[in-house]
């Protein structure tokens, strides 16, 4: 995962022209991409919190990553021996990958990152004008959603999404967040009103809407303010912390109406291979993952687009797994490739070509991408 972080200026948020700092981290072989801002200058502990949510962003982490020599990473430098940044050298061993410093004054190493960092600054960022930090937020999340990570890449020729998903995905290392990073409770809760909205220390702060009504956990950190379930202790939302008093902190993502999101995906998916079966492989989707279906949803529809008309006997065996994931429907598809014929048996077969059963060698074959991401601060 190649790395590199910058800054720009002339961004309006909140009616001022505002700095905004950023990294940008790109997997190597897929080009999937993720942007963490912040409103500040970029120290270390921000540093190791943008790859947290660039890590959780990508469902995995890659074994190195590569970067420029930052004093966030490298302290010294001599004869290619390297005297790593310790708290971030502490987080990585703890995250479970390598770091790898690109020779100084050497940008041409990191070449699939820089022209992530243009293509930022360009496409997401230039004269966009913003609410609020919050809604500089959900525009990057949703341009990253919808335009960077689904367009053709004009060195890969795909789509960085489905690269990932097809080749990429389950070359990742499992991650969770290190238990030095994770918190250890809130220290306080707040009840979140019919508007949405919480109150701390004389503001107010938005809420997803999911959580009308009930309580969630809030704490400072960094100049932010993280609200959490209190149940999974799952971060909810972030705001950067407004110093007056009387303000309303918005971000407008958690006022979109994302179930409407979800029923076009599933009305998609029905016109693809027949209500009566979308219906079906989306309810496994859902009964399998609730907490990504709206991922999983996309990566089905995308899986459909780009495999054409698939045989009902291929879906029937999908239909009666006892789960199922976009994973795998993307691997019987790629066996359904290899060898159509197989699927012309109407009885089932004695095990199935995903999830533990035989081994899909025979059908297809993937070779494994490069398990490299880079990212680049700015």
């Amino acid at each position: 995962m190649p790395g590199r972080w910058r800054r720009t200026a002339g961004v309006s948020v909140g009616g001022e022209a505002t700095t905004v700092h950023f990294v940008v981290f790109v997997l190597s072989y897929s080009r999937l991409m993720y942007v963490g801002l912040s409103p500040r200058p970029i120290d270390t502990a921000t540093f190791v919190r943008l790859h947290d949510a660039a890590f959780h962003y990508f469902g995995g982490c890659p074994e190195e990553c590569v970067y420029d020599q930052t004093r966030l990473v490298v302290l010294h430098e001599q004869y290619r021996e390297l005297d790593l940044n310790p708290a971030f050298a502490a987080y990585a061993t703890a995250a479970g990958f390598r770091i790898h410093a690109c020779e100084g004054y050497d940008p041409e190493s990191k070449g699939k990152v820089e022209a992530g960092v243009k293509y930022v600054k360009g496409n997401a960022l230039a004269g966009e004008v913003f609410g609020d930090w919050g809604h500089l937020e959900a525009h990057v999340r949703q341009w990253l959603d919808e335009v960077a990570n689904v367009r053709q890449h004009g060195t890969t020729g795909e789509a960085p999404r489905v690269r990932f998903e097809r080749d990429e995905q389950e070359q990742l290392g499992p991650y969770l967040t290190p238990a030095s990073l994770a918190p250890q409770g809130p220290a306080e809760t707040r009840k979140v009103d019919k508007t949405g909205l919480l109150s701390w220390r004389a503001n107010k702060y938005s809420a997803p809407m999911a959580y009308q009504g009930s309580r969630v956990g809030v704490r400072a950190e960094a100049g932010e303010l993280v609200l959490s379930d209190l149940e999974s202790g799952e971060v909810i939302a972030r705001h950067v912390i407004s110093q007056d008093k009387g303000t309303v902190v918005r971000n407008n993502d958690h006022y979109r109406d994302k179930a409407a999101r979800v029923a076009d995906l599933e009305a998609t998916i029905g016109e693809q291979v027949g209500q009566t079966t979308g219906a079906r492989l989306c309810g496994l989707l859902k009964a399998t993952s609730p907490r990504i279906y709206k991922d999983q949803l996309v990566a089905l529809r995308e899986l459909l687009r780009q495999h054409g008309d698939l045989p009902q006997a291929l879906l029937d065996q999908l239909i009666d797994r006892p789960v199922l994931t976009a994973t795998q429907c993307r691997e019987y598809f790629e066996a359904y490739a290899a060898d159509p014929g197989r699927f012309d048996d109407p009885s089932p077969p004695s095990s199935p070509p995903a999830g533990g059963g035989e081994p899909l060698s025979r059908y297809a074959s993937v070779l494994p991408p490069a398990r490299e991401v880079s990212c680049d601060l700015h």
